[in-house]
């Protein structure tokens, strides 16, 4: 696969990516094209995104893994993630690729692991240019994903009374209170522990650490479930650890009850959530199985 630079405009900002053409593919041949997403304030760069886009480009696809604003490479305030503004990027850059001399523009599917994922199925739901989704490890109902994330009674009051704090201190100052990441997204000890132990990289160089609470609020009030059903009759996948330390597993659960045929789910025991970071076999061996029947490169 040639992977080259490509700048992606979108609302005014300009945002990095990195677009792949795979071997074999000459114009005017046109093949299905993927969107590869990270995840939670990562980039382009994370084992996440570059694990499935090596994999895409290898069964036939164009790829594009780029950097949300405010992440990795990309304009945008650094740090500032929120889930809708995300959803946009991600719409103009499906306009972006399908503009591709080597790209069907009615064959452009998402993959996103995580926050990514919550992404590609929230626009899968909402952009009908969307042709497939794969979610990997994602959510569709911000609220109740937290609550499994922050499951004390004392860690849920610290959580919100972080959210409410968040929305006096813009009211009073009109500027952003900065929190960790981790009073955000909570990641255990253990699952760090196993990746590092396989010398496998959890996140990207650069990713962001402190976040606005804004955007905790924006996943708060972040509703992918809702909209879920709307991606029906185009394929949709859902990927979930059977025992997510992270991402609460029946997140992708509900989201499954609530899609339209086509949709499958699958839950891999022994994994955690960085499925995508540990390249296993399995999970990939069951992409390909579901890229052949439901949105094969080539038409």
């Amino acid at each position: 696969m040639r992977e080259d630079v490509v700048t992606i405009p979108s609302a005014g900002l300009k945002l990095y990516g990195m677009l792949g053409v795979p071997a074999g593919l000459r114009i005017p041949e046109r093949r299905a094209a993927f969107l590869v997403l990270h995840g939670f304030g990562g980039n382009c760069e994370s084992a996440g995104v570059v694990q499935p886009t090596k994999v895409l480009s290898e069964l036939g696809y164009v790829t594009l893994r780029f950097d949300m604003r405010g992440c990795g490479k990309s304009e945008g305030e650094f740090g500032r993630v929120i889930c809708l503004e995300q959803v946009e990027d991600l719409g103009y850059a499906v306009e972006f690729l399908g503009r591709h001399p080597a790209v069907d523009p009615d064959r452009i599917g998402v993959i996103g692991s995580s926050f990514g994922g919550a992404v590609a199925v929230y626009a899968g739901g909402t952009n009908p240019r969307i042709a497939a989704v794969i979610s990997n490890g994602g959510w569709g109902h911000g609220e109740r994903k937290f609550r499994g994330q922050h499951r004390t009674p004392e860690a849920w009051a610290k959580f919100t009374a972080m959210l409410a704090e968040g929305r006096a201190y813009r009211a009073r100052t009109g500027k952003s209170l900065m929190v960790p990441r981790a009073d955000i997204v909570p990641i255990p000890g253990h699952v760090r522990q196993n990746l590092e132990r396989q010398n496998v990289q959890m996140l990207a160089i650069n990713s962001v650490e402190m976040f606005p609470a804004e955007t905790a609020q924006s996943m708060f009030d972040f509703r992918a479930e809702e909209v879920v059903g709307n991606i029906a009759p185009r394929p949709l996948l859902l990927i979930h650890a059977a025992n997510d330390s992270v991402t609460p597993t029946e997140q992708s659960i509900a989201l499954f009850k609530h899609a339209g045929e086509p949709a499958e789910l699958h839950l891999f025991s022994g994994l955690d959530h960085f499925l995508f970071n540990e390249n296993s076999a399995r999970v990939w061996n069951m992409l390909r199985e579901w890229l052949h029947l439901y949105f094969p490169a080539r038409a």
